[in-house]
């Protein structure tokens, strides 16, 4: 005979299915907008993540990716025009990813069809900035 799950335990399950069901939703929203634009969602994903210079290891955090799953991405977004490596200011081991003109126009574009219907537009500002906050306190970070 099994006993029946506390209650508290149903409630995490339940939390832990809303939460993925999200994840769901937020990724096949912009698998389908990044194709609109003849992007893969990796491809939107480090654009969107580009707000300005930085390294493959910074850009790999942000995408919570590994950095050898980004040099691919990148060698991709490269070959379109999209992004340049360059010497890094203060590091000689280190290169700068950079967004070309071409690479910013169309970061402009994507930003704007995400936030179209994103599955988070019906919360308010203040509800997204709860989200936030309990979400960043919910993940453990080493």
């Amino acid at each position: 005979m099994t006993t029946p799950p506390e209650p508290q335990a149903i409630a995490e399950r339940q939390l832990c299915g809303l939460v993925n069901g999200l994840a769901q939703q937020i990724s096949e929203h912009v698998r389908e907008r990044a194709g609109r634009l003849g992007l893969t969602a990796p491809q939107a994903t480090a654009l969107r993540e580009m707000s300005g210079p930085m390294t493959m290891r910074e850009l790999a955090e942000r995408m919570s990716c590994e950095p050898s799953n980004t040099t691919f991405v990148i060698d991709r977004l490269e070959k379109q025009g999209l992004v340049e490596r360059r010497p890094h200011p203060t590091d000689r081991r280190a290169k700068h990813l950079v967004l070309t003109p071409e690479g910013a126009a169309l970061r402009e574009r994507l930003t704007g069809l995400l936030a179209v219907d994103s599955p988070l537009a019906g919360l308010s500002e203040e509800e997204k900035k709860a989200l936030h906050g309990l979400l960043e306190r919910a993940i453990v970070r080493p």
